[in-house]
């Protein structure tokens, strides 16, 4: 039996989420094309009869600007500290050098495989190039191309990843696949809805709090309130006459019912917070 702690590094937007889910085949990380969507370390649990593969997925690594940031620089901290195994992601269009820069500060103290993502968007050239270029680093035990988004080999992924964790008894008994709540993901379900519908800054600027999560006989209700900085953001969130927010609230419910695989009423309220993302009190209450 092996098990250990793969934990997922890179910069934004490289495909962290989308592996993640691949992983999985679950959607357990939200994804969108806009940087920054992943504020949480995630884990994903992956166990098998001959093994338990613990991954997380890490915000991308970026220069701390407000305490969100600093707290989504502690997610990767704690994920390097008990990683048995890395994977360094690298969106192979990206600069190699500053993905480099990045991993070198790192400072790994375990093995670390780098995953040439989106390998379906570049020649053959490009992709041997980047093979020679990770392969002779201090820090890259091996170098494996991948396409996440058209589809992983996962057999063969989690095979060149067994090779190197420690053998050992699982972390985490029955069927669990995250050690999360379901809160968690419903809040992260509505806080996808908002990088996909609204626009520019928007999205950086909310938070999403579970306040009301009621198992009833027939359905689950859900009440959430939608934090922004503004009340100019609160305006464009509701929309005119209500449209925007009735926008987000359906397609948010669709995704949670097949989530939690239930019927659900949800209710969405927006509120404004001032400054929420240099609020230490406001930013443990919305779970940072």
């Amino acid at each position: 039996m092996k098990s250990g702690f793969v934990n997922i590094f890179g910069r934004p937007n490289a495909g962290k989420s989308t592996l993640l889910n691949a992983l999985m085949g679950e959607k357990l990380a939200i994804v969108s094309p806009k940087v920054q969507t992943t504020r949480h370390r995630i884990k994903g649990i992956l166990t098998d009869k001959n093994y338990q593969v613990v991954f997380s997925d890490t915000p991308g690594i970026i220069e701390p600007k407000y305490k969100l940031h600093e707290k989504m620089m502690q997610a990767v901290k704690g994920a390097l500290e008990d990683a048995d195994l890395a994977l360094l992601l690298v969106d192979v269009k990206e600069d190699w050098k500053e993905c480099d820069v990045l991993f070198s500060a790192l400072k790994l103290k375990v093995p670390a495989i780098v995953l040439l993502n989106k390998i379906d968007l570049v020649s053959e050239s490009t992709i041997k190039e980047a093979i020679d270029f990770f392969s002779c680093k201090p820090y890259c035990k091996k170098v494996i191309t991948i396409s996440a988004l058209s589809g992983i080999n996962k057999k063969k992924l989690v095979n060149a990843l067994l090779e190197f964790l420690p053998e050992g008894e699982p972390f985490y008994e029955g069927d669990d696949i995250s050690d999360l709540n379901t809160k968690f993901f419903v809040g992260e379900l509505i806080r996808e809805k908002i990088y996909e519908l609204a626009q520019d800054e928007i999205p950086y600027h909310t938070a999403v709090l579970i306040r009301e999560y009621q198992e009833k006989t027939t359905l689950v209700k859900i009440v959430a309130d939608i934090i922004v900085h503004r009340e100019t953001q609160k305006a464009i969130l509701i929309g005119d006459k209500g449209s925007m927010i009735k926008k987000i609230g359906t397609e948010a419910r669709k995704d949670i019912e097949a989530f939690i695989q239930q019927k659900i009423f949800l209710e969405l309220f927006v509120k404004v917070k001032p400054k929420w993302r240099e609020n230490e009190m406001q930013l443990r209450e919305y779970g940072y």
